[in-house]
């Protein structure tokens, strides 16, 4: 049961399942079960580190942007111009 749950959450790239899954005191019956068990956990860590790649990159690009902003907004001037 809990390798067919942990293969669907796997497939669906359901976060909130994986993470539930995890917490989970796991008992294997076999030795087969426990091997199948650490492949999909290995395949669960790959996709986690794709997500936290993907959301440094994404980082990254949100950064550039906000700075690309601030350089083509015009200047204040903070001071008070009696001089006009």
């Amino acid at each position: 049961m809990y390798l067919q749950e942990f293969k669907i959450a796997l497939i669906e790239k359901n976060i909130q399942k994986l993470e539930k899954l995890a917490d989970v005191d796991l008992q294997f019956d076999t030795v087969e079960e426990m091997q199948e068990a650490m492949c999909l956990i290995k395949q669960a860590e790959e996709f986690f580190c794709e997500l936290k790649n993907d959301t440094a990159l994404s980082m990254q690009q949100l950064k550039k942007n906000i700075d690309f902003l601030k350089a083509t907004q015009t200047p204040t001037v903070n001071k008070l111009d009696i001089t006009s």
